[in-house]
């Protein structure tokens, strides 16, 4: 919880200079805080009620990383925002022009949500940007493997990542939105919450009664999470028991870093907070630290925004699971077929 209590210290301690210049510009640099005033439902058991269906997919269009100069500021500027605005409207505007000219393109396919003034989801370091890697990190990266790079081969299925192969997105990448499929909706039973990701069709356990956790010899894709509740609207969510490796999946939503080079280690721990903060509200945080890749921890924060009537569609990925075997096919033909003719 440091790094959670470092990031709340530099918001209230930002937050008190900001009250101070009240009569001046706004101070872009600072996150207001998340409020704690409101107590949500309970459930028939006794906990709070976070129930019902929280997508995602209005956050499209925002970077995760920060780009460079904008420095430390958390928010645009008006003519920034009116700019970001003008831009998402026309990006949104494209299923609509295709459909009146008779194709289909990237209109049909990325979703893109509402403008907002953020400049990233990452918050810590206060740059907006992930941390170096450590020396270990980088060789780490290095070996990662993914359809998403433009510059390597083919050749079996360890070649792919993870989401290539249906398999997962991962976290925290699921906790963030890609261009489709940003369904996410909440489910609890008496020490248990659920969340369904649409992205690749699966369900995270979420443990809140207290037992023990698994051994750390074993590694699951998405880790292994337990949650606890604090005060009376926030869930806390601790995962561990992450499953790394080079066709493990990594950091892939608008404003990523390129390459796909976001390797994860069996230390890596991620910790969540669930703020609700009204009945249609969720502040999402998460900090996440991995010391064998990163040099430090790094978080991020989202609004989460209450849509019960969003329609959660099934994730066919790659009809007939066919196009691993394409790409490998593909990659042969072109090399066998380059070194037959003298190429390389």
């Amino acid at each position: 919880m440091l790094a959670f209590r470092r990031m709340a210290a530099f918001t209230l301690a930002a937050a008190a200079v900001s009250i101070s210049l009240a009569a001046q510009e706004p101070d872009l640099t600072v996150l207001p805080p998340i409020p704690d005033d409101y107590s949500p439902g309970r459930t028939p058991w006794g906990e709070p009620d976070f129930r019902g269906g929280w997508p995602i997919d209005h956050l499209n269009g925002t970077p995760f990383e920060r780009p460079e100069e904008f420095g430390n500021r958390v928010f645009l500027t008006d003519q920034e925002f009116a700019e970001k605005t003008e831009r998402l409207a026309g990006l949104r505007a494209r299923y609509e022009d295709e459909d009146s000219s008779g194709t289909m393109g990237m209109g049909h396919w990325a979703e893109m949500g509402e403008s907002n003034r953020r400049t990233s989801f990452l918050v810590l370091p206060e740059n907006g940007r992930l941390p170096p890697k450590t020396e270990e990190g980088k060789r780490n990266a290095d070996k990662m493997r993914s359809s998403w790079r433009a510059a390597q081969r083919f050749q079996s299925p360890l070649d792919f990542d993870s989401w290539d192969r249906c398999i997962t997105r991962g976290l925290p990448t699921s906790m963030f939105p890609g261009m489709y499929n940003n369904g996410i909706r909440i489910f609890q039973a008496p020490g248990i919450v659920a969340m369904q990701l649409e992205m690749i069709h699966e369900t995270r356990i979420i443990y809140t009664d207290g037992r023990p956790p698994i051994p750390s010899r074993i590694g699951h894709w998405m880790g292994e999470s337990r949650g606890h509740w604090e005060d009376a609207n926030t869930l806390v969510i601790e995962t561990v028991n992450f499953r790394p490796g080079p066709s493990a999946t990594s950091v892939v939503t608008t404003g990523s870093p390129r390459n796909n080079d976001s390797p994860v280690s069996t230390e890596a721990r991620l910790v969540e907070r669930l703020t609700m903060t009204g009945p249609d509200s969720i502040v999402y945080e998460m900090i996440f630290t991995d010391p064998v890749n990163y040099t430090a921890p790094w978080g991020a924060r989202t609004d989460w925004v209450r849509d019960d009537d969003y329609g959660m569609f099934e994730y066919a990925c790659h009809e007939g699971n066919v196009q691993i075997r394409n790409y490998i096919t593909a990659d042969r033909a072109l090399h066998e077929g380059g070194a037959a003719e003298g190429g390389e």
